[in-house]
């Protein structure tokens, strides 16, 4: 299980989430300043090197890769601001928030969605 601290670039750790995740195949789940990426199989190891990758694929996708660094440190990747600057809310793009499945990592942004979601834990 790898941990995602995202506490510089929280405008955006929705989207940097959903995009690292399918990158990688890994079940994603939320946190307040930071996301965890766990395997769908309990004996495969997440690729470091492979996550960092895709992390810097998306800020260079968003034009943010000069501003940002991305630090490996054990089992925790770090998002630093490396000049001081923060990402900006832009108040045009709809931000929504997420709901992830304690049990398995789905995530949805529909809070009923999860609430029928949740239900096949239990049958």
């Amino acid at each position: 299980m790898l941990t995602i601290d995202c506490k510089d670039v929280l405008p955006i750790k929705n989207e940097l989430l959903v995009y690292v995740s399918d990158q990688v195949a890994a079940i994603p789940t939320l946190k307040n300043n930071q996301f965890m990426l766990s395997t769908f199989d309990d004996d495969q190891i997440l690729d470091t090197a492979v996550v960092i990758t895709a992390i810097k694929e998306f800020l260079d996708s968003i034009g943010e890769t000069p501003n940002f660094a991305v630090i490996s440190n054990n089992d925790t990747i770090s998002i630093t601001s490396i000049t001081g600057k923060t990402i900006e809310y832009d108040p045009q793009t709809s931000q929504h928030e997420m709901f992830s499945c304690t049990h398995c990592g789905f995530v949805t942004q529909y809070q009923v969605e999860l609430n029928t979601h949740m239900r096949i834990h239990y049958i």
